[in-house]
């Protein structure tokens, strides 16, 4: 039945590769908890007592709040998937809450911090060229580091100045490119047909093998943490200042909605709760009852 179920989110609901993998090392450990805690083989016969004691072992395996929801959210789809066959009548987790996590502030990176990155790569070599064009994507167009590593050498229409955006689920969208990084592309690409490169896929590791995810975190990481006091420099952080940096130029958020591939308006108007402080400081310097309010 978990074959079936796999075949039904890749074929049917389109889940992207990384998440049938996270899914199918969800339910293993899952299943494996079940067998060996309760000598219990089909998952469709837990209640949801027994499912709260995963949480409670997962919990004081120190796992974080963000992962034991991503697990449950796993096993969920897992038994509406077997509620819709029929399998079961009703999902013994039809009741269960996320768990509360802390919610923290996700700071975008800074124009100054971003302009400093633009100029410190090694054009000379191929990585540079490669790492350049990694970071000025991921700027200019906001894209997931999922959504870089869809890219193909063809998703590029040099005429009209747009990259085609294979999203989440298979969605398609195109988003506008500047000539600049077009330009950037196109002398990217000449260098992958000097070196008769073979695979389509436009960002590659230094073997010219098709990139993988942990190469972009590598690649963002290594070169933000030389101007950023942030922990954690990550691509979904580059994503983030892409949306910041836009509302702060004065970009609507419907238009920033349909870059950034969000399906609905709620998930954009995340980044106008991060940009509070500087609408108080615009409040308090720029209203006219600011002057008298001194």
């Amino acid at each position: 039945m978990l074959n079936q179920f796999f075949e039904y989110l890749e074929f049917e609901k389109k889940y992207a590769k990384h998440t049938l993998t996270a899914y199918r090392s969800d339910l293993s450990a899952y299943a494996k908890f079940l067998k060996t805690e309760f000598d219990i083989d089909q998952l469709s016969l837990v209640s949801y007592s027994l499912i709260r004691s995963w949480i409670i072992h997962l919990s004081e395996a120190n796992y974080s709040t963000v992962s034991i929801n991503r697990k449950l959210t796993a096993v969920k789809a897992y038994y509406n998937f077997l509620l819709k066959l029929g399998e079961i009548t009703v999902n013994p987790m039809q009741k269960h809450k996320s768990l509360k996590q802390s919610k923290k502030q996700q700071l975008a990176f800074s124009k100054a911090e971003v302009s400093v990155v633009m100029k410190v790569f090694d054009t000379s070599t191929f990585s540079g060229i490669r790492d350049q064009l990694v970071v000025d994507i991921l700027y200019q167009t906001g894209i997931r580091r999922q959504e870089l590593l869809n890219l193909d050498r063809s998703s590029i229409d040099f005429n009209s100045g747009q990259l085609k955006i294979l999203g989440k689920r298979n969605k398609e969208r195109y988003i506008p490119i500047k000539p600049s990084l077009t330009n950037l592309i196109n002398d990217y690409m000449q260098v992958l047909k000097d070196e008769s490169v073979k695979s389509n896929k436009l960002i590659l590791t230094n073997t010219y093998q098709a990139a993988y995810p942990n190469l972009i975190y590598r690649i963002v990481q290594s070169y933000f943490k030389r101007v950023s006091a942030k922990q954690k420099c990550s691509p979904h952080i580059i994503r983030h200042s892409f949306a910041t940096h836009l509302l702060e130029n004065g970009a609507d958020l419907i238009a920033i909605k349909e870059l950034m591939g969000h399906s609905s308006l709620a998930s954009t108007q995340h980044y106008t709760k991060t940009n509070m402080s500087r609408l108080k400081t615009i409040i308090n310097t720029k209203h006219p009852r600011s002057k008298k309010d001194k």
